[in-house]
């Protein structure tokens, strides 16, 4: 079981307030151009079912509870893909009042594709570098109940 998590990973997105750029672009890896799919990579809508959470946008006040939220409902080990410039660094919208700035200043990230907006090929390379950070963090088997 541990072995397909890494051959075929369950991504969740979260758009944190961007400005849509990149999430056009991480429909772009859907796409019969670029199909992400032929490498096993599988978008979900549920937390419990991801294995790479995929972000994009700045944290703000207002969606850190739920960037937090579904980082812990992501179950371990999970990577964390920070999605172009503003899930980077805050981006654009640095200076404003609401922003705390990059994906990093809620939860912690492993990987960072920068861009504005960051380019199907690029992300596709960033979850690539995350399957072999989810390869390396380790998994502990599941014992069985009752003794056995």
């Amino acid at each position: 079981m541990a072995k397909s998590r890494f051959k075929s990973p369950w991504i969740l997105h979260f758009n944190c307030g961007s400005c849509n750029g990149c999430d056009i672009e991480i429909l772009a890896c859907l796409t019969p151009r670029f199909d992400v799919e032929r490498f096993g990579m599988l978008h979900m809508g549920n937390p419990k079912h991801a294995d790479i959470l995929l972000v994009t946008g700045p944290a703000n006040r207002r969606n850190a509870r739920v960037l937090r939220n579904l980082y812990e409902q992501t179950p371990d080990p999970k990577v964390v893909v920070a999605v172009g410039t503003c899930a980077c660094t805050g981006g654009m919208f640095h200076n404003c009042p609401n922003v705390l700035g990059g994906v990093d200043k809620v939860i912690p990230v492993d990987v960072y594709v920068p861009g504005c907006a960051a380019r199907p090929e690029a992300i596709i390379d960033g979850v690539v570098l995350a399957l072999k950070k989810l390869a390396e963090k380790k998994v502990e088997p599941v014992k069985a109940v009752g003794g056995r």
